[in-house]
């Protein structure tokens, strides 16, 4: 398909922009508002799909609500429904055309343009009341609470907060392009609605951002593996700078080797890695709840197990690149021994964090004698 994308160097157009590059099947075309109609004709024909994004929410003058908005608007569907082919219209509109603002009344003048677009020409048209939508490369100090915020947090700079319970609807850039993308199907138009939205607060936004941002310091993270937590991890970490992207972590030696702790989680456990010279012996304890898995990355490791009540035992030996995850079982003493002549690399996830004052972990050879 031949697509045209007006506002294409905007947050979302840019967005677009790579996903529709990533399905490496359309041409793209960029449409700009800021030409003559010779060139916006040319641009436009020939399209079998058009993405409205272009729009000013933020001018110097009120005028130009208007121009960029209600304007450009009528001037687009003017020209396309001039055209052989009459493609589809996806427009990115705002909330607040339900408001009686200057913003919202241009924003509803431009949908008004295109449901007449729709009707005279019999063509879809689909209108999306978009509110508060974020992710990365959403411009900073503009009109996004989410990009502001997650801009100065990650710098240690201060934000500004008013009321922080005052309520926020949010949706995610990549929900959004989700169901963009699903209109190249050519599904009925009209007011389109994202499925996916998140009800949070200010205060609980700010909240949560500062809690990622105290990560690198707890080292532990809160649960970003789905919903909103983890759309907000995401666009928090798009704005750290490039000097930013690394960070270091506690990292304790003594006479074996080295333990590291990488990751922390509230309710799953923690990541580390530790190292073993030859002939070097760690562990010898066991618990009675806790459980480990470790992953040998280099080296070779002789894993002992003794079952402290019966007296059974257990030997495993394991090599870096075997990929074998060894498990500690709870009643089972241990230890892990260096047999080879390099470096023993090991990682290690254990299901609950450390507590110094209940480490359920009791020292105990595994070898009796």
């Amino acid at each position: 398909m031949k697509i045209g994308i007006t506002g294409a160097s905007g947050f979302v157009g840019r967005n677009l922009q790579w996903r529709l590059r990533e399905l490496q099947s359309h041409e793209i075309r960029l449409i700009s508002h800021e030409v003559d109609d010779a060139t916006l004709i040319a641009q436009l024909q020939g399209l079998d799909f058009v993405f409205h994004l272009a729009g000013v929410n933020r001018p110097q003058d009120p005028v130009e609500f208007d121009d960029g908005n209600a304007d450009f608007s009528l001037r687009l569907v003017s020209i396309l429904g001039s055209l052989p082919g009459r493609p589809p219209v996806a427009f990115a509109s705002s909330t607040q055309a339900l408001l009686d603002n200057t913003y919202g009344q241009s924003k509803r003048a431009a949908e008004d343009a295109l449901l007449r677009y729709s009707r005279v020409c019999g063509v879809p048209v689909y209108i999306y009341r978009l509110t508060n939508v974020f992710g990365k490369w959403c411009r900073p100090n503009y009109n996004s609470v989410v990009a502001t915020f997650c801009h100065n947090i990650a710098r240690d700079l201060p934000v500004t907060i008013n009321d922080p319970a005052a309520p926020l609807r949010l949706v995610y850039i990549d929900d959004v392009l989700d169901h963009f993308l699903s209109l190249l199907g050519r599904p009925p138009g009209g007011f389109v609605e994202i499925a996916r939205t998140y009800e949070t607060t200010v205060g609980e936004l700010a909240e949560t951002l500062r809690g990622f941002r105290a990560t690198r310091d707890s080292l532990l993270i809160d649960a970003v593996g789905t919903g909103l937590k983890r759309a907000l991890y995401a666009t928090y970490v798009s704005y750290l700078p490039p000097e930013g992207f690394a960070y270091q972590v506690p990292r304790h030696a003594d006479p074996r080797g080295v333990f590291v702790e990488m990751l922390k989680t509230p309710d799953a456990g923690q990541f580390s890695y530790f190292t073993a010279g030859p002939g070097i012996t760690r562990g010898e304890h066991y618990h009675h709840t806790k459980t480990e898995k470790f992953l040998v990355i280099k080296g070779t490791a002789h894993f002992g197990f003794r079952q402290i009540d019966t007296g059974e035992t257990h030997e495993i030996v394991t090599r870096g690149g075997e990929a074998q995850i060894v498990e500690t079982i709870p009643g089972w003493t241990h230890n892990i021994t260096n047999i080879g002549d390099d470096e023993l690399i090991v990682m290690l996830w254990a299901n609950e964090n450390f507590d110094r004052a209940r480490p359920d972990t009791t020292g105990m050879k595994v070898k009796t004698s």
